[in-house]
């Protein structure tokens, strides 16, 4: 089986045709169409093609979109009664990927 490693909202991603996987929220509905352009490799083995390759793309389709875990960051300065908490929940989407052309 064939996978390919692509780039979106700063992180790369190594996928295979049919898998699902979680990144920072894409803008569509559920069951939408969604496409990748860019692409960094594609293939297996000896048949991986890396770089930029123009014609490549990876193809999916939005499952859902969903909220992730809640996150704390706390500040503190000792001996001045200084103390500060923010949380913070990231925006994701989950994509299950139909297709990978090269």
């Amino acid at each position: 089986m064939s996978y390919a490693i692509f780039k979106t909202g700063g992180k790369q991603y190594r996928v295979g045709t049919g898998e699902i996987l979680t990144i920072e929220k894409l803008v569509g509905e559920k069951g939408s169409r969604v496409e990748f352009k860019d692409v960094l490799a594609v293939g297996q083995g000896a048949d991986l093609k890396v770089g930029q390759l123009d014609g490549a793309s990876v193809a999916g389709e939005i499952v859902d979109h969903l909220k992730g875990e809640k996150l704390i960051a706390y500040k503190y300065r000792r001996r001045k009664g200084y103390h500060r908490t923010v949380g913070h929940r990231q925006q994701l989407t989950k994509v299950k990927i139909t297709e990978i052309t090269a």
